[in-house]
């Protein structure tokens, strides 16, 4: 089995903090989520997670006006350039202190960020490669606390600088001779946000206190004076005679006076204010907390901390809407450049909204788990998956889009478990609050709810392979109860275990049941048997996780003390174990009082899955690593490190030095909770963190882990969301007896002698899938059917993972649906013998052909309703004409009209 997974998805997260950026063409949305930033293709309805991350979680992100370069920023100030395009990251810069944001100039020459009390510009990186892509040009002072926004003019001439002393700042991008700096006051709270009107220095400034201020300016956008060219060219002199000196070449400094005397204002651009408005009502104190202006529509959009937005027409003041998008605060706003559609992101929930605000209809409506995800499942043709979270929702995620389509909120507590049945039509989730409840994914409904006699809480859930028994473990009454799906009774209780129920699973080719307790014991359940213990597996520590192979001959069991052991559950007999504990390589927490090795003594596994071939198996717990080992050789194959974002817990293993003081660690100093209430310690053992405190780190673990069904992909959830990883198998040269004939250039040879049959068999030795793809589609239609009947049994198996990852990108349906059934028809009895090997690629290329049914009815379903309603109104049409002959005559007028759309109705039916 190939071991080349990489990053590919991250699902269940969709916004953290940060702002929200539309790109060029206004159809597709940047959020930053963590460390990481996706991209929504809101006209495709597709969600991609770029495969860069920052070190710590990102705080604002800055695009280049032409769409290609973004600046990330993450809360310590390292910045990462990537490229939109290749998706990869060009050039770190570390700007040594927090930024509050960044923003490239409109003509995309240079690009400012706030840090503390200045406005630092940078010439924007060019087209060329250069050693520094950061070049500073101009350092700008002035406000005396730290800024927070920044504004553009159209031409790039000037910007604005919003600062939390409730100051703004006008700068000249240039040394103008009428405008190097202007502060305005006029506000009582911090700046929000400040915006300049369409070519113009007249400037709209929006404080906290929701007070809105309406400045005008003497002087128009053209009336800026360059500065004489004899002061310039002393200043480069001067500049030159400095660099000298210096190590690096340092920008221009420029420093703001608030309140500068008469000599240095005369001959200088003013401004007057010309209105203040207010946007609370008389007695509202509802903070303003993020706003953006679209230029051209003169369209002001507000976010509020009590979730409600307000859509305001300028420079009048025109309320057009005022709506509440939810009980939390709207961390940021953006509009795209068509001014349609206005994107929201709430930071509390993990919200994202795209609103069109015209047709008030939603175009994008995303939220995460509130809290974290617990568990996961994929359906049986590996296209959707379930998770399960600790805010009692279940949510069905879309793997092609990244998209969830239905959320279910019927649980009041936390979800534990979570589960397809083998048709892929019913989810069944188990939940704290005492029920299993079983969905429906064609109505979108709950339409059964398994409970026990007495209120229970499950902590685990299995449903066999045919999906008529269901089966949930009790954390506090220690007992197994199984349900009939289809009359929802509860058919028996199992009892026997000495401890809580942590795990369970059905032998998906046997009728037998394995239970997994904290009294160091498996136990298995014969179903044929009246549910008898068939055997009991004894161990030395508590089982946490037990696992079924895929073709039910092997029981993988991970207990407390870090080891998985293997047992041929037939005969109960162990076949081997792995020593896990080392490979788990815990981190250390903050608060730790031990080290991160003595910590790891009492880790181990939480979550097993085999894979989908059944020759390695996945484990993950409460660490930043994932391992794959080899069942047969008992040894780790690869480690993945799921998460590198440092503003997790538990990430390093060693504890910064620098965070340690002679009193003990810098973390136990609550930030910002004053001195009065003293150190908030959390207690021993809580994993989540408390979201109350001021300083909230949750801790990084993997709690459930699952291989997709097709072999292709497994998934992850983490405290960061749910990952996907999967196969890469576009970068690897990996051929198959492969010998010295065979060339491309022999290849095309063999093809161009129309010996079709050859040249598969070559293609696929050599193993590149252009080539494979080229020669396929070379065979005519007519001989597929000959070709088919002529391939070797080795490898129609190839050819049939070549049609299902084929399926997912070629539009030639028609020509591989042949393929696919041709090689079925006339292997199928031979496949058959080797079923469960070839599971995984006969279920990838149903996945693939199911999509694309499903795809194509839509459009069939659609396109006959369009005929059947183009067909009863014709007939209608002339029903209507034949009464009409009859009563009294109409002007011409509408008899012409009449008689013109009934021609053209007859003539679209006779086409």
């Amino acid at each position: 089995m190939k071991f080349a997974y990489r990053f590919s998805g991250l699902l269940g997260t969709v916004y953290r903090r940060g702002n929200l950026s539309f790109t060029r063409d206004g159809s597709a949305l940047v959020s930053p989520v963590g460390n990481r930033i996706s991209l929504f293709d809101l006209k495709n309805n597709k969600c991609e997670t770029f495969p860069l991350a920052t070190r710590l979680n990102i705080v604002c992100v800055g695009l280049s006006p032409d769409g290609s370069l973004a600046i990330l920023i993450d809360e310590e100030g390292a910045a990462l350039l990537v490229s939109l395009i290749g998706k990869c990251v060009i050039h770190h810069f570390y700007f040594h202190k927090p930024v509050h944001s960044v923003s490239f100039s409109p003509n995309g020459k240079k690009f400012v960020i706030t840090k503390d009390n200045v406005a630092l510009m940078y010439h924007a990186p060019g087209k060329k490669r250069e050693f520094n892509a950061f070049v500073l040009d101009k350092t700008y002072y002035g406000p005396y606390d730290e800024t927070t926004c920044i504004d553009w003019t159209d031409d790039s001439k000037c910007f604005a600088v919003g600062s939390k002393d409730m100051s703004t700042w006008v700068f000249g991008a240039e040394r103008w001779a009428n405008l190097i700096y202007y502060s305005l006051g006029g506000h009582k709270d911090i700046i929000v946000a400040c915006f300049f009107e369409e070519n113009s220095l007249d400037l709209y400034t929006i404080s906290q206190d929701a007070a809105l201020c309406v400045w005008q300016c003497d002087t128009e956008l053209d009336g800026l004076k360059p500065m004489p060219p004899k002061d310039a060219a002393g200043e480069e002199n001067a500049a030159k005679n400095d660099e000298e000196f210096l190590d690096e070449p340092k920008g221009e400094e420029i420093h703001g006076k608030a309140n500068p005397n008469e000599q240095e204002t005369r001959n200088k651009v003013k401004y007057s204010r010309v209105a203040k408005y207010f946007f609370n009502k008389e007695g509202d104190f509802n903070n303003l907390t993020s706003a953006a202006y679209h230029k051209k529509t003169h369209l002001l959009v507000t976010g509020f901390a009590s979730g409600i937005f307000h859509l305001h027409e300028l420079p009048d003041f025109n309320l057009i809407h005022s709506l509440s998008i939810s009980d939390q605060r709207i961390a940021s706003i953006s509009i795209n450049c068509t001014g349609d559609w206005i994107a929201f992101g709430c930071s509390g929930l993990g919200q994202l909204l795209v609103w069109e605000w015209q047709s008030e209809s939603y175009v994008l409506k995303q939220q995460g788990h509130f809290n974290s995800m617990v568990s996961l499942a994929y359906s049986p043709d590996g296209q959707y998956i379930v998770t399960g979270g600790e805010d009692g929702k279940v949510k069905v995620w879309n793997t092609s889009s990244s998209f969830c389509f239905v959320t279910f909120t019927e649980h009041t507590s936390g979800v534990t478990a979570v589960t397809f049945t083998s048709n892929g039509y019913v989810i069944l989730s188990a939940s704290l609050d005492g029920t299993v409840r079983a969905f429906d994914l064609h109505r979108y409904r709950n339409f059964r709810t398994f409970t026990s006699p007495r209120p229970s809480q499950f902590s685990c859930l299995a449903v066999d392979s045919s999906g008529e028994i269901v089966s949930a473990g009790s954390q506090d009454s220690f007992e197994i109860f199984i349900w009939s799906m289809q009359s929802g009774r509860l058919l028996d209780v199992l009892s026997g275990h000495e401890g809580p129920i942590s795990s369970l699973a059905f032998n998906p080719m046997k009728c037998v049941l394995a239970s997994a307790s904290w009294d160091k014991t498996v136990k298995l359940w014969d179903m044929l048997d009246s549910w008898r213990t068939k055997e009991t597996l004894i161990l030395n520590s508590d089982v946490l996780v037990v696992a079924f192979r895929p073709d039910g001959k092997e029981l993988a069991v991970a207990a407390l003390n870090g080891q998985i052991t293997f047992w041929d559950h037939e005969n109960a007999v162990q076949t081997g174990s792995i020593e896990g504990r080392h490979d788990l390589q815990m981190g250390r927490k903050e608060l730790d009082k031990i080290t991160a090795k003595q910590a790891a003594k009492g880790k181990s596994f939480t979550t097993l899955c085999y894979s989908a071939d059944g020759q390695s198996i996945l484990a993950g717990g409460l660490s930043k690593f994932v391992c794959i080992y080899n069942v047969k050789e008992q040894i780790l194959m690869k480690k993945f490190e799921i998460s590198c974002n440092f503003s997790l817990d538990a990430m390093e293993e060693y504890l910064d030095r620098r965070k340690m003081t002679e009193f003990g660690s810098m973390a136990l100093i609550d930030e910002g909770a004053g001195g009065e209430d003293g150190v908030a310690i959390p207690l021993p053992g809580v994993k989540r963190g408390d979201m109350s405190y001021r300083h909230f780190k949750p801790e990084i673990r993997v709690t459930c882990l699952r291989f997709s069904p097709t072999g292709r992909s497994w998934a992850a959830t983490t405290t960061e969301g749910l990952l996907i990883y999967s196969l890469d198998s576009g970068l690897i040269f990996d051929p198959f007896e492969l010998d010295i004939d065979i060339t491309p250039s022999n290849i095309h040879k063999t093809l161009h002698q129309k010996e079709y049959t050859m040249a598969i068999i070559m293609a696929l030795k050599l193993n590149e899938k252009k080539l494979i793809q080229e020669v396929i589609e070379a065979v005519p239609s007519n001989e597929v059917d000959v070709v088919c009947s002529s391939l070797p049994d080795l490898y129609v198996e190839k050819v049939l993972e070549f049609l299902a990852s084929a399926f997912e990108i070629s539009c030639h349906l028609e020509f591989y649906l042949i393929w696919a059934h041709k090689l079925l028809m006339l292997h199928g009895q031979k496949l058959k013998t080797r079923s469960v090997k070839l599971l995984p690629v006969i279920q990838f290329l149903q996945k693939s052909i199911q999509r694309h049914f499903e795809d194509v009815s839509k459009l069939c379903e659609w396109n006959i309703y369009n005929i059947k309603y183009a067909l009863a109104i014709s007939q209608q049409r002339g029903m209507k004409r034949l009464a009409e002959e009859t009563s009294v005559d109409e002007d011409d007028l509408d008899s012409d009209s009449d008689y013109l759309m009934q021609e053209v109705h007859k003539d679209s039916l006779s086409s």
